[in-house]
């Protein structure tokens, strides 16, 4: 992967290390990535890989033309901070920390009166630990194309990349997908309790319930239908399912489905508040 930059990783955590794994097993050079993490034992695990670490920001990165800042929001300050004596005028700088906005991290990097401009924010989730995940992603306003396509190169090593147009969508992407395989294991537990509790075994709703779910999503993927009229074809009047789906609506499941992300969007907005100053 010659096309991709040297990078940084500012936090050495699960996300770091799947795009990390995405990266190498595209052809990028163990020589082209270094990780910053203060956790003694992280560090030695990225080491064994034949990548460069360092516990605390110094001049190494200077020398990285990117930097992907992978730690908690309520972090996010303070590192940034404390790295920003080594950022270059050129280094493209991409966050995936929830909640904080382009705005507080320009002006990090800059300053209220001369924002630095080569920021780009975005939410992947979880699936990228199996190179399965998906990515929204935007950036300041005039952020050049070439920069923007070396964002969407990075992401897309571990999975699908959608732009969106502001922090605002970002959250909502944080509503959907960021938080959304939670959602989606929930209801794979309740798929799972609901089979045993009807006698099958625990490794019989296991296989089901994962090849149900994986088989729907691939059929919704490649189908030009939309979901619901895929719905109806599985719906006969008066049938098991039509009992089932009842059941949901009574429940008012759509209306449970729309709180919840409107209230994990809502967060993502308090997390701005709370840690974007």
């Amino acid at each position: 992967m010659n096309h991709i930059p040297s990078v940084a990783f500012i936090g050495g955590g699960n996300m770091a290390n799947a795009l990390v794994s995405g990266l190498l097993g595209q052809g990028c050079a163990p020589s082209q990535l270094h990780v910053l993490e203060v956790a003694e034992v992280l560090r030695e695990q990225w080491r064994a890989r034949g990548i460069s670490v360092a516990s605390a920001p110094d001049a190494s990165l200077s020398t990285q033309q990117v930097w992907i800042f992978a730690v908690k929001p309520q972090q996010m300050r303070e590192v940034v901070l404390q790295c920003k004596p080594w950022l270059k005028p050129d280094t493209l700088v991409i966050s995936i920390a929830a909640g904080i906005s382009l705005q507080s991290l320009s002006t990090w990097l800059g300053s209220p009166e001369q924002p630095y401009t080569r920021v780009v924010r975005c939410m992947p989730n979880t699936p990228a630990l199996v190179r399965a995940g998906v990515t929204g992603m935007t950036a300041v306003e005039g952020l050049a194309k070439a920069e923007a396509d070396i964002a969407t190169n990075l992401l897309s090593a571990v999975g699908q990349v959608v732009w969106v147009d502001n922090d605002q969508a970002i959250d909502a992407v944080t509503a959907l997908s960021g938080s959304g395989p939670a959602y989606v294991f929930l209801f794979l537990e309740s798929l799972m309790a609901g089979a045993q509790a009807l006698g099958l075994s625990a490794e019989q709703a296991r296989a089901l319930a994962l090849a149900t779910l994986s088989g729907s999503t691939q059929l919704a993927a490649e189908s030009t239908e939309t979901p619901a009229v895929l719905r109806e074809r599985v719906t006969s009047k008066g049938g098991t399912t039509a009992a089932a789906l009842d059941v949901f609506a009574k429940q008012h499941f759509s209306t449970i489905i729309a709180q919840a992300m409107a209230a994990a969007n809502d967060r993502a907005a308090e997390l701005s508040k709370e840690f974007g100053r």
